[in-house]
């Protein structure tokens, strides 16, 4: 392996009572084994999984892997612009409801509505 963060799974921590086997699979083979495989770098292996899982639809991965992704280097623009590369070939619905995950993970909602609380005198006349 080279210098890329080890990728650990989570697993065991959601679902390690309830579904052991589940956990197990997803901690010691896909993020152990798969994710750590050294013939793909961890970004790369990022990418395409923000790009299958916006093909796909399972957009409830996707907030998840938008933040893996950004730990493994790919930059806020180059997810942006896979999802809208992937929603040419996979669908437009797709896409938008991907896009809206990322623009929901990437953009700082906490401005909305603040300027209630102006300090502006609106008794004089």
């Amino acid at each position: 392996m080279s210098d890329q963060p080890v990728q650990v799974g989570g697993g065991r921590t959601l679902f390690g009572d309830f579904a052991p086997k589940l956990a197990e699979l997803t901690d010691d083979v896909l993020f152990a084994d798969v994710w750590n495989r050294p013939e793909l770098s961890a970004r790369d292996r990022s990418l395409v999984t923000v790009a299958v899982l916006t093909a796909g639809g399972n957009i409830e991965q996707l907030r998840f892997h938008l933040g893996r992704a950004v730990e493994n280097g790919v930059t806020q623009d180059e997810l942006v612009e896979a999802i809208t590369h992937v929603t040419l070939y996979a669908g437009w619905p797709r896409g938008m409801a991907a896009m809206g995950v990322a623009k929901e993970l990437f953009t700082d909602d906490t401005d909305s509505d603040d300027d209630t609380d102006t300090d502006t005198d609106t008794d004089e006349k």
